[in-house]
């Protein structure tokens, strides 16, 4: 079960969150549809690859990464959408498109847009297609130690 490694984590630092299970959804806004959360709710993993290292871009679903923005945050020279093949093996307990944004158990940078780090909570994908975990965003901030910028263009 995908959700093991991540809920140990959560336990073992004895932070509150909630399981939502919802049905078969992909995309980050036909799973904010089914779990009934709204799109700028609902924080979608962005895999990347900044200088040649993969990392993480997190940011609200219903928004898009702006690649130069992160270049800059990154004080990158090169920064690209990862390909699956680059990623895929490196999350062996996640569905392929559904890993949690916790950078920090899988070695990698994760970079968080503003737009999240203002909000109380956090949801995302618990590493499969079917489960989502919502939890305050200071825990998350506390535990994954995003960088947090300016990753979007929408504001």
């Amino acid at each position: 079960m995908p959700m093991n490694r991540l809920k140990l984590y959560l336990d073992e630092h004895k932070v509150k969150y909630v399981i939502i299970k919802h049905s078969l959804a992909y995309t980050a806004q036909e799973i904010a549809e089914s779990a009934h959360i709204q799109g700028r709710d609902l924080a979608k993993t962005v895999m990347v690859n900044i200088d040649g290292k993969m990392a993480m871009a997190i940011l609200p679903a219903s928004e898009k990464t702006s690649l130069s923005l992160l270049k800059q945050a990154a004080g990158a020279s090169d920064v690209r959408l990862a390909r699956e093949d680059e990623f895929r093996d490196k999350f062996p307990e996640c569905e392929l498109g559904a890993m949690p944004p916790f950078g920090n158990l899988y070695g990698m940078e994760v970079f968080a847009a503003e737009t999240l780090a203002a909000d109380k909570e956090i949801a995302f994908n618990a590493g499969s297609h079917t489960e989502l975990v919502k939890m305050a965003y200071k825990d998350f901030e506390r535990l994954v130690q995003p960088k947090v910028a300016k990753l979007t263009s929408a504001h």
